[in-house]
Parts: C-alpha cells; sequence; structure tokens
C-alpha cells in the first residue's frame, strides 16, 4: 500500500464494492477516520455451509485508535448485520437515528458486551461535528424508515454525498419523501463526489411506489380463500403496513413468522411507524380463524434454511401448515447468489400443492432502490464534480459510471474493496490498496472465505471425500489389509459398489508394498504413496478428484 496522504480526503471501501452486502466505507483526513455502515451479506453456492458473510476489518483494527465513530445510514442488514460481530473490535461510538439505533442495540441485546455500546443521535436539522468532519443528514426515501444519506465535509477541502440506499417515492407509505430540495441546495456547494448506489444502474426507467403495492395487494388478496403467506424483507416496514392495510381491507388478520419481524415490528412501533395499524398477531393467535382470514407474514425470502418459509415449505413448522388452496407470496427481490435456493423452497411449496405469486406474475414488489431515470435526477439536482459508484457487483458500477458519463459527470474510478482513493477537486484517483477482503461466520469464529475448512468443503461437495487407515509394523509392513472409506462416492451399504472398496484396498496395498525398504521408515513416504493410489483410482472409475486423507499407524 502506498503511504495514505493525510491532507487528502481519501476514502476506502472494505466491503459493498465488487459484490451485494456487507457494506463498509472509510472516510480519513488529517490522520482521523469515520466509518460510514457495517454489514453483512449472503454466502453463496461456493462457500458450503456458510450463511454469512462480513467485510475483512483488520485495515480498520489497524488504525481504530485514529477512528472517530460508524455513521449508519440506515437499518437493513447489509448496512448493520456485521455490528454485532465486528463493533467489539474498534468499540466506537455509532451515530443513527432513532429507529437505526433502535434495531442496532434490539441486535445487541443477544451479545454479552451489547450494553456497552455508545449511541449518539444523527439529528435531521444539524451537523454532527467529529474531528475534522463535519457530517449532515438528507432524508431519503427507501423501504426502510430513516434512510439518510451523509453530507460528510470537510472545511478547506470539500463536501462528499454518500447516499446509502435510496429511491424517489413521494407515497412510501412508511418512512420519508426523499428531500428534493436538500439535494438541490447542495448544487449551489459545489459537491466533490456523489458516492452512490448502484444496485439498479442496468435498470431504465422508474423504481415504483409502495402505495401501488398497497393497492395490489388489496385487490390479490380479495381474489382467494385460502391461507396467504406473504414472504418479504423482515425490515421493510412499509411492506408490513401494506400487507397489514390489504388484510384489513379483505377482513383476514395478520401474524408474524420469524424472530426478525417481531424485532422490526417492536422497534417501528416504538417509533410510531405503525400507529393506526391492527396489533400483528403470533401464528398460534391466528389459527383458529377460517382459512379466508389468514395472513401470515414470513421471513425466508431469499430461501434461508432456518427461515420460516423454509420450515413451512418442509412441513417443519411448529405451527403454520399451507397446502392446496394456500398461496405464498414473494414479495421481495432476489439477491444475486440466493436464485438457487429461493428455487428449492419454492418447488418444496409447489409439491405440497400451494400457488406461488411472485413480482413477476404480479405487482406486489417495487425495489427500495433507484432505477436510471432516478439516478439522473438525482445528478442534476446535486450537480457534482465526480460520481464514485458504489453498492453492487461490478456490472452495475460499471453501469452507474456509464450513466453518469452520459449525464455529463466524470466518474474516472470503479472503486473495489480495499482501494485507496483521494477525493480532490482536481480528481479521483486511486493511489494504493488495503487489506481487504470477506470472512465468513463459521459458528462462532469468523474466518477468511478462502479458508482451508470452506475449501475443503466445496472440494468435498463436488468430488467427495476417501479416508484410508494403514496398519503397518517398525519395519513398515503392511500388517493388515488397508480400510477405506468413501463419502461422496460410493454407498458402503450397497453390495454393487462393494468391489470398488476392495479393488482399491487392493491397489494401495499393492503400492506400499512397492516402497523401498529403505524408505519404509519413512511416514510421509507411505501416506503419500497410499493417498495418491486411492485418489488415482477413485479418479478413473467416478471422474472425481476426492479430498483423500491417510491415517497410518505403526506398531
Amino acid at each position: 500500500m502506498n503511504k495514505i496522504n493525510k491532507s487528502k480526503l481519501t476514502f476506502i471501501p472494505l466491503g459493498g464494492c465488487g459484490i451485494f452486502g456487507a457494506n463498509l466505507s472509510l472516510y480519513g483526513y488529517k490522520g482521523q477516520w469515520i466509518v460510514v455502515d457495517c454489514g453483512m451479506g449472503f454466502g453463496d453456492d461456493t462457500m458450503p455451509g456458510v450463511d454469512i458473510i462480513l467485510p475483512d476489518i483488520s485495515f480498520l483494527e489497524e488504525i481504530k485508535d485514529d477512528v472517530l465513530g460508524l455513521f449508519v445510514t440506515h437499518g437493513h442488514e447489509d448496512h448493520i448485520g456485521g455490528i454485532e460481530h465486528l463493533w467489539d473490535r474498534i468499540r466506537k461510538p455509532i451515530y443513527a437515528t432513532p429507529f437505526t439505533s433502535g434495531l442496532i442495540h434490539r441486535k445487541l441485546q443477544e451479545v454479552n458486551w451489547g450494553n456497552q455500546v455508545e449511541y449518539k443521535f444523527l439529528p435531521d436539522d444539524e451537523a454532527v461535528k467529529a474531528g475534522p468532519f463535519k457530517v449532515s443528514t438528507i432524508r431519503m426515501a427507501h423501504s426502510i424508515p430513516e434512510m439518510r444519506a451523509l453530507k460528510i465535509e470537510v472545511d478547506g477541502v470539500g463536501a462528499v454525498l454518500h447516499t446509502g440506499d435510496w429511491k424517489l417515492d413521494a407515497n412510501p407509505i412508511a418512512g420519508d419523501v426523499t428531500d428534493q430540495g436538500a439535494l438541490e441546495a447542495l448544487s449551489k456547494e459545489n459537491i466533490l463526489a456523489i458516492v452512490g448506489d448502484s444496485t439498479n444502474a442496468m435498470v431504465p426507467g422508474h423504481s415504483g411506489s409502495e402505495l401501488n403495492v398497497c393497492e395490489n395487494m388489496t385487490e390479490l388478496f380479495s381474489e382467494f380463500k385460502g391461507k396467504i403467506a406473504v414472504s418479504c424483507f423482515s425490515s421493510n416496514v412499509a411492506r408490513l403496513v401494506s400487507i397489514a392495510k390489504a388484510a384489513e381491507a379483505n377482513g383476514r388478520s395478520v401474524a408474524l413468522a420469524g424472530r426478525s419481524l417481531w424485532r422490526i415490528n417492536d422497534v417501528a412501533k416504538d417509533c410510531g411507524y405503525l400507529d393506526g395499524i391492527p396489533d400483528f398477531l403470533e401464528a398460534d393467535d391466528i389459527n383458529y380463524l377460517n382459512d379466508s382470514q389468514i395472513v401470515y407474514v414470513c421471513t425466508g425470502s431469499q430461501g434461508e434454511s432456518r427461515a420460516a418459509l423454509s420450515r413451512i415449505a418442509d412441513d417443519a413448522h411448529r405451527t403454520i401448515e399451507l397446502g392446496e388452496n394456500d398461496i405464498v407470496m414473494l414479495s421481495s427481490r432476489t439477491i444475486p447468489g440466493n436464485e438457487k435456493a429461493i428455487e428449492r423452497v419454492k418447488n418444496r411449496l409447489l409439491g405440497n400443492g400451494v400457488t406461488i405469486i411472485t413480482d413477476r406474475d404480479a405487482p406486489i414488489h417495487v425495489s427500495g432502490h433507484p432505477y436510471r431515470d432516478e439516478i439522473r435526477l438525482l445528478l442534476d439536482w446535486v450537480k457534482p464534480r465526480y460520481v464514485l459508484p458504489v453498492h453492487g457487483e461490478h456490472m452495475q458500477m460499471e453501469r452507474h459510471a456509464d450513466l453518469a458519463e452520459e449525464c455529463g459527470y466524470k466518474a474516472p474510478v470503479i472503486p473495489m474493496n480495499g482501494d485507496v482513493i483521494e477525493i480532490s477537486k482536481s480528481g479521483l484517483e486511486k493511489v494504493g490498496e488495503v487489506a481487504s477482503g470477506m470472512l465468513a461466520l463459521e459458528g462462532k469464529r469468523l474466518v477468511p472465505i478462502d479458508h482451508e475448512a470452506i475449501l475443503n468443503r466445496r472440494r468435498i461437495m463436488f468430488h467427495g471425500s476417501a479416508v484410508v487407515t494403514l496398519v503397518v509394523d517398525g519395519a513398515g509392513e503392511l500388517v493388515a489389509d488397508p480400510k477405506i472409506s468413501a463419502i461422496g462416492l460410493i454407498d458402503e451399504d450397497c453390495e454393487n459398489d462393494e468391489k470398488f472398496i476392495i479393488e482399491a484396498a487392493k491397489i494401495v496395498a499393492e503400492q506400499v508394498r512397492n516402497i523401498p525398504k529403505n524408505k519404509r521408515s519413512n511416514d510421509y513416504q507411505i501416506e503419500e504413496t497410499a493417498r495418491i493410489a486411492a485418489r488415482r483410482y477413485f479418479e478413473s472409475q467416478f471422474d472425481k478428484k476426492p479430498q483423500t486423507r491417510v491415517h497410518l499407524i505403526r506398531i
């Protein structure tokens, strides 16, 4: 890494660039830093057994003595989900709005240091001073209340608009309308750069209004007589309100299924976002009603194996059963990488006779992120010198940069996690890199996503695993036939597969006996000979290269 120039305003993304989720950004000046967001992402099928990934904050830990605080734009998991796993490593104040603070606080009640966090209010009517930084908020519409873009200003240098997630929606149902006036006022302040959401930069048009979802659900609910289950992002308070209003209009009661939904419900009620909405019920309290009077809201819109919808699909939910005449509405977008998991859940539901409705079948979802027409409007309101695309995979960020150029704004850098980018009136420039990457949550530990345990699971998933046990005497002579197990290759209880084990053991024994006597005192020589022989045999039979281990016992 090049030495960071402390006299320059510096931007370093540690998450959210090149991937969806795990958003975490650093802004530095005069040797001091602020952090924006600390989110989580989802593992994909290249990481078997991994549900959650988090940004590697080793660089942040190096500079933590110079970190002034964590500023949180909003309460979605891809922006706050890393806090419960990572905050203890930096222990800095968290600046957030009341709703977002409430969500974070409830999550942190489940960890032993949760009550040690210092929360600081992020107001809408005045700037927060943190070292050389002055941070102001701008109300933005999104699919969760109290989404705040951040104007990050440094005296004598200029200001950056960090948009976070946003959209334009004149009727967001719950939460704020994007403050067009405040954004247009920025055009007079000569904003250096917009660090902006790229999620839908490839999608033409406008993202649509939550009010339309509410109206469409109201109409759809009237068409069905069976139980209705709606799965959506648990943090989408506006969608909860839309579902509740559609249910009430059709004489249905609503039950929540999933702990994260109840957490959102509690915070939303405390902050007044569910005023006038009938109380949500537990599933146990609704099942006595006729099917035509029931709506469930379920976690698991991304196919998560332990979420409510997956358990319902597997007939494993404690309370909820769905079958013929019942409806499941998937009222969310698919996060890239989750397609297979979602299809598995859908197929299990279909096998139980459930009818499935997605946003391709009916307008039951609108995105919380801006489409291309909305991005154009934002750029023309703010009129930044430069555009720095973030929050997306590389293709979304590239299209965001292309769109900015089409609109007459320069986007000279496509940042990737770990890039050190200097922002000034004269330009955006990548000047180096810091340590970065993704961590996988493995039980109670965090490991790099290329950890040997994960790589081995991936190899085993595709090629199987073989274990060879050898018993030799002090001279290296076999005292028993090799014992071989082959997991993911054969069925050891099947008579037709028994021949493969016998043949493999015979070949391994032959190769071990062929080792020169003067080399048999070397355990490694024997182990490698047996390992290679077994692996080559299984490759010749099954066109697989199994993860092969040898256990050598000397007696």
